[in-house]
């Protein structure tokens, strides 16, 4: 059974939250306990239960009436286990919705049907296309609110069809909903005998995402495993996650950067030898050479090796309070490999709101950009359209260590 992660995405007040907890209570995913709580709460309030409670986590968010965080919910169906990420609908939030697309399959964007597509779809739907997410589902909601209007759906539909050219999606589903009733979230709605698709959660269980498995085979190193007692003095692994692709015994592969070929001679998966690993799965791989390697090496098949280089172009989301400094040095955190780069130029910076580019001498707290990076070794990395898991990157600030950049590597 694959699971699928998405991530859900809309204005604010479009029910987002609402949305979630229809999913998870409509296909029975609440465990018993929280739903007692659910309807203790709301029995006291004198309605019925808040679906939008379900996935609030902080206290705060219920207070202010705003969602301020990347929430995330875990569910099943006999079909798919599903992982959703809940990012914020605020413009302000940006780096929240970068940090809940950048590993999502998939993106659900609500459009309130009284509203239609606004600038914050169009935002929406440009990270998630940005953050290389291939399928859509643009879920109009409230429905119920336009009497179940096919004309309106249909003009919503049509109006995001003439701007996907703009984007990266390779499937886009249209589907009218109603959070709060409950229309066409898993059961198909009396109410739109028009509509003739999938609900909700049949779209979620039957959409084909492509597997990491079919990606070109990444591993770098966690951690290197050499036991000192005697029992085990001739035992070398290296433990880590196969972050795409598959490894099996015999094959050949290259240690990067040392540029040495080996091949497999033993893998393990909790201290059980097995013949074959694939993407998701961590594990400790056995060389048949005595090579050096260090923590943040990479241990890829000879004839499927990624890019090297130390001129590096890459997207940019900006999460620091302070701008982004042309000529300053700061260490970009590839996994586990730490290097030093220098930003070289800020080659252009995108307006979310009107889909432009134009250029910029500085990068501030929420812009997206692209920006030229030299660093001080070479870094062996996949474009992020191609390989997403080996394709991202933080950059840090070395004076004082925190998180300021999410890149996307071209």
């Amino acid at each position: 059974m694959n699971t699928l992660k998405f991530i859900t995405a809309g204005n604010v007040d479009d029910g987002k939250s609402t949305l979630i907890g229809r999913l998870l209570y409509d296909s029975d995913s609440i465990h018993t306990d929280q739903l007692g709580v659910l309807q203790k709460q709301t029995k006291q309030e004198g309605v019925e239960i808040d679906l939008s409670l379900i996935t609030d986590g902080l206290r705060a968010e219920r207070e202010q009436g705003i969602t301020i965080d990347v929430a995330y919910k875990y569910f099943s169906t006999k079909k798919r286990k599903f992982i959703i990420a809940d990012a914020p609908g605020h413009e302000q939030y940006t780096r929240n919705m970068i940090t809940g697309a950048s590993n999502s399959d998939l993106i659900i964007i609500l459009v309130d049907a009284r509203k239609g597509i606004t600038f914050q779809t169009k935002r929406h739907a440009s990270v998630g296309s940005l953050m290389g997410i291939k399928k859509a589902i643009i879920a109009v909601n409230k429905i119920d609110l336009v009497d179940y209007s096919e004309t309106i759906f249909n003009d919503i539909k049509n109006a995001f069809e003439a701007i996907k050219g703009d984007l990266n999606y390779d499937e886009i589903a249209y589907i009218p909903v109603s959070a709060l009733v409950g229309d066409n979230i898993v059961e198909t709605s009396e109410r739109t005998p028009w509509f003739e698709g999938d609900t909700l959660l049949s779209t979620l269980e039957h959409i084909e995402i492509q597997t990491k498995e079919n990606l070109a085979s990444r591993f770098q190193v966690q951690w290197v495993i050499r036991p000192k007692d005697d029992e085990h003095h001739d035992y070398r692994g290296y433990a880590g996650q196969v972050l795409s692709g598959s490894y099996q015994v015999g094959d050949s592969v290259k240690v990067l950067p040392s540029g040495i070929e080996t091949t497999i001679t033993k893998i393990e998966k909790h201290q059980k030898e097995i013949e074959k690993a694939i993407a998701g799965e961590n594990i400790v791989l056995h060389l048949s050479d005595n090579i050096d390697i260090s923590r943040g090496d990479s241990i890829v098949k000879t004839d499927e090796l990624p890019k090297t280089s130390n001129e590096i172009k890459t997207w940019i989301s900006w999460l620091d309070h302070n701008a982004l400094q042309i000529g300053k040095t700061y260490l970009l955190q590839h996994r586990f490999k730490t290097v030093r780069v220098k930003i070289q130029s800020i080659d252009q910076k995108w307006d979310i709101n009107t889909w432009e580019f134009g250029a910029s001498e500085e990068i501030k707290l929420n812009d997206i950009g692209q920006i030229s990076l030299r660093t001080n070794q070479p870094l062996f990395f996949d474009p992020f359209e191609e390989n997403s898991k080996n394709g991202n990157a933080v950059l840090i600030d070395e004076t004082t260590f925190n998180t300021v950049g999410a890149l996307m590597f071209l």
